[in-house]
C-alpha cells in the first residue's frame, strides 16, 4: 500500500510493486491555453511576450528588467525592415544599466579582452625573451598574429 507525506508545498508519495503492477487511474488536465502563468513558451498565444518564460534567463526582473522589457518588446512589434533597427536607444539605456552591474551582467567582451590581453603579455614576454637570448628574428607568421589581434582589439574597443 502506498503512502503519501506533505512537506510545505510538496506531496512525497512511495508507492510498492504492487502499486505499479496496476494500470494508472490518472486523468490529465488540459491546459488553458489563455492561461497567462502557464509556460508557453517566448511568445503566448495572443502573441504577447511571456515575461515569465524560464528562456528569458530572470532578464525580465532584477535591477534592469524594465530597460531589458523595453527594449525586447521594441524589438518584438518593430515593423521596421530591419527589424529592431528602431530600437537603439532603449538598447543603449539597458546596456548601460546592465554595465552599471557587471556581477549581475557580465560583458562577454570583457572576457575577450581579458584572454586577449593575457595573450598579448605571453607574446611579448615570449619577444623579451627571444631578444635577451640574442635573436632578434620575428617570422612573417608573428607578425600577422600580431597585426590581426592588434585590428581585432581595436575593433572591439570600437
Amino acid at each position: 500500500m502506498s503512502s503519501v507525506r506533505e512537506e510545505g508545498k510538496d506531496r512525497i508519495i512511495f508507492v510498492t510493486k504492487e502499486d505499479h503492477a496496476t494500470p494508472s487511474n490518472a486523468e490529465l488536465v488540459e491546459e488553458d491555453p489563455n492561461d497567462p502563468y502557464e509556460e508557453h513558451g517566448l511568445i503566448l498565444p495572443s502573441g504577447e511576450i511571456n515575461w515569465n518564460c524560464p528562456c528569458l534567463g530572470g532578464m525580465a526582473s532584477g535591477p534592469c528588467g524594465t530597460e531589458f522589457k523595453d527594449a525586447f518588446s521594441c524589438f518584438h512589434y518593430s515593423k521596421e525592415e530591419v527589424k529592431g533597427s528602431d530600437c537603439m536607444e532603449q538598447f543603449r539605456t539597458m546596456q548601460e544599466c546592465m554595465q552599471r552591474y557587471p556581477e549581475l551582467y557580465p560583458q562577454d567582451d570583457d572576457k575577450v579582452l581579458r584572454e586577449e590581453s593575457s595573450e598579448t603579455d605571453q607574446t611579448s614576454q615570449d619577444s623579451a625573451s627571444a631578444e635577451t637570448s640574442g635573436s632578434h628574428f620575428t617570422s612573417a607568421t608573428e607578425q600577422d598574429s600580431n597585426s590581426t589581434q592588434a585590428k581585432t582589439e581595436s575593433s572591439v574597443e570600437s
